[in-house]
This record gives structure tokens, C-alpha cells and sequence, in this order.
């Protein structure tokens, strides 16, 4: 098996190192619908809030979603679901089940208030085309006053019942260091692999300390989009450019948010994903974007501990901003995943909102026709 996994993963890199596709037409996104859950739903002893990362399982055709409870409300834990996409929408949410994801030594994870050290902090959640088990993303915490315990960001594959499996080894850059690594909040969020599973790409949702500052509404900023195989070795690195603030935030306690929460590969076209970007600024609300992008051609910045200025950043084209489809409010999307494929050809995608657990926000779901 480590035999086949090493040369798959040699393939699928040669892929992504080949030539940059032929340019073409951006595809055509459109909107189908979308439907929300009742606020605190309850299954299984637990509520239903904070979805942050989706993906379909081939194998079931069921979703399997991520709450990023940091067990607040309950264990850190994924839910399963059953749900119809159509060509008029998504339609008969069904919960259909819920674990508990599991530490090493087999417990659930803490509060962060208890300062134990084992908290986590969950945001994407990915099913493993080559085992099925899951694969899921959290951000740590960077402490911001003495005494504050210090969790670093990862990615862990789970056994489909929430037991812990392993840890995938991520780049140095990746860690939070005094002075370097990911900012609080904006660490470790997208994630995703290849068709064939050789592989597994990553996005910092925001600009690393050592990269210069968040985006402004006067500019954008740069982040990073790493490719990996299955085992960790860095195989590429690339500067993702980060769309500027879509509007001046008024002066108040929360400064704006913005970031990739979501990544999603082609499972045609290697090298080339959709990506979500999400801000939300103070006064202004949400606003969310899809973007294509493809990383051949871009600089390899593995060695580079500051980006210099000149290196090239993947390419990217917007395809779609939700504020342009029929929706009564932009909520916290942050996750993103395939559905199935439309009679007509197109393939759809199912986009998941966060509402924080708060009364005033949505568990939305929301699906869109790529053609």
C-alpha cells in the first residue's frame, strides 16, 4: 500500500506540475435554491449549529458536516446527513447522525476555559477517497495573554465513528511561533484532496504574521495554498492573493474577518480548484465569492519564510459573488462540497452557512450548477 500510495502520489504531482491549462471560458454558475434547518435543532442529545465544512460521500451519497463547537456546547463532534439536490434546489434536510471526535487517547476534546491543553478548534471536514475515513482541519489557538495554553493547528484523519487515526505532519510555516506562523482565528480552515486521494492541498484562511498585514479596503493581502501527499511531504507552496475588504468598516469593538474558509479540487482538471472567500466587516455584513483557481504556473514558495514580492501567485477568476442570487440574507458560508451531477450535464455544489449558534444567524445550504 505505501508502494501504490508513493507512486500515485508521483503522478498526480507531475500533473499538477504540467503546463497550465489552455485558457478558456469561465464555466457558468447558477442558482437553484436553497433551504435552512431550524435554529438548535436537536439530534442525539445534541445541537445541530456551527456547520463549517461539508463533503459527499460517494459510497452513501450521504454529507457529512463539521460543527466548529469548540465543545461549548457539546463534544466536538460531525453530524452525517441525507438530503436531495435538484434542478429547483436542495430539498429534505435529514440528520442522520452524530460522533464525538476523539483525542489520542481516545476522549472528547475540553472547553478552551479549561486550559487543559486539549482543545480543538474544527473547521473542514473531508472524506478519504482511498479509505473513507475522515479527514478534518482545526485552527489551535494562539494565545493572546499570559498563561493562555497554546494549540497549534492540524489535520487529523478520524476513523468514520470519530476515533482518532492519525495526524498528518504539516509545514514549519504552518505553526504558530511568536513572531511567525498563522494569525488567531485565520489558521487553518480549507482543505481538500485530489480525485485519487494522493494528495491533500490546504489553505491559510489569512496572511501569515511574517507575510504582512490582513486585507484593507484599500488592498488585498497573500496568503498560503500548500499541496501535500497523504503521508505530509510538501510537494508545492503558493501564494494565494486575497481579495481586498469590500467596504470600509465602521469604527467598533470587532475589526472585519476575511479569508478562505473553503477549497474544493476539480476532480477533472489537476491543479485547479474553487475556492470560497468570505469577509464580513463591521456595518457592512457578509460578503462571500467563488472563485477558480489553478496553481500551475505559480512560484513555489516552500523556501520562502517572507513571500517576496515578486513571486507569482496562483491565478484566480470570480465566478460567482451570492449577493447576486435570490438569497433573503448573506450568511457565514464557510463550507463547500460536490453534489451529484444534473441530467442537463452540470455539476452542482453544496454550500453550508455557520450561524454561530446564535438566534440571529442561519444553518443554511444552499446549491448552485457549474457548467
Amino acid at each position: 500500500m505505501r508502494i501504490r500510495s508513493c507512486v500515485a502520489a508521483a503522478v498526480a504531482v507531475a500533473a499538477l506540475t504540467s503546463a497550465a491549462p489552455a485558457a478558456s471560458a469561465a464555466p457558468t454558475v447558477r442558482f437553484l435554491g436553497h433551504t435552512t434547518l431550524p435554529h438548535a435543532l436537536q439530534f442525539a442529545d445534541t445541537t445541530v449549529g456551527g456547520l463549517s465544512g461539508v463533503d459527499r460521500d460517494p459510497k452513501t451519497g450521504e454529507y457529512v458536516l463539521i460543527s466548529d463547537d469548540r465543545s461549548y456546547t457539546d463534544p466536538a463532534r460531525f453530524y452525517t446527513a441525507d438530503l436531495r439536490i435538484d434542478d429547483s434546489g436542495v430539498h429534505d434536510v435529514r440528520i442522520t447522525g452524530t460522533h464525538a471526535l476523539r483525542h489520542a487517547d481516545g476522549g472528547t476534546y475540553s472547553r478552551p476555559s479549561l486550559g487543559d491543553g486539549r482543545t480543538v478548534d474544527p473547521e473542514e471536514i473531508r472524506v478519504d477517497p482511498v479509505t473513507g475515513d475522515y479527514w478534518w482541519s482545526q485552527e489551535g489557538d494562539r494565545p493572546t495573554t499570559p498563561g493562555q495554553t497554546l494549540v497549534q493547528p492540524s489535520i487529523q484523519q478520524a476513523e468514520r465513528d470519530g476515533a482518532y487515526a492519525s495526524t498528518l505532519p504539516l509545514p514549519e510555516n504552518y505553526a504558530y511561533t511568536p513572531d511567525r506562523g498563522p494569525r488567531r482565528n485565520l489558521a487553518l480552515e480549507a482543505i481538500t484532496f485530489s480525485r485519487d486521494g494522493a494528495l491533500l492541498t490546504s489553505v491559510v484562511e489569512g496572511p501569515l504574521l511574517q507575510d504582512g498585514e490582513v486585507p484593507t479596503a484599500q488592498k488585498g493581502a497573500r496568503t498560503r495554498l500548500t499541496v501535500q501527499t497523504r503521508d505530509g511531504v510538501v510537494v508545492r507552496q503558493h501564494a494565494y492573493p486575497l481579495e481586498p475588504l469590500f467596504a470600509e468598516p465602521e469604527p467598533g469593538p470587532w475589526g472585519p474577518d476575511a479569508g478562505v474558509p473553503a477549497i474544493l479540487a476539480d476532480p477533472r482538471v489537476p491543479g485547479r480548484y474553487y475556492a470560497l472567500e468570505r469577509s464580513w466587516v463591521p456595518g457592512a455584513d457578509y460578503k462571500v465569492r467563488l472563485f477558480q483557481v489553478d496553481i500551475a504556473g505559480a512560484t513555489d514558495v516552500r523556501d520562502q519564510d517572507v513571500l517576496a514580492d515578486d513571486v507569482r501567485p496562483v491565478r484566480k477568476r470570480q465566478l460567482a459573488d451570492l449577493h447576486d442570487f435570490p438569497l433573503p440574507v448573506i450568511d457565514n458560508v464557510e463550507g463547500l462540497t460536490w453534489g451529484p451531477t444534473l441530467p442537463t450535464g452540470e455539476r452542482t455544489l453544496l454550500l453550508v452557512s455557520d450561524d454561530n449558534f446564535a438566534a440571529e444567524e442561519f444553518t443554511r445550504f444552499i446549491a448552485l450548477a457549474l457548467r
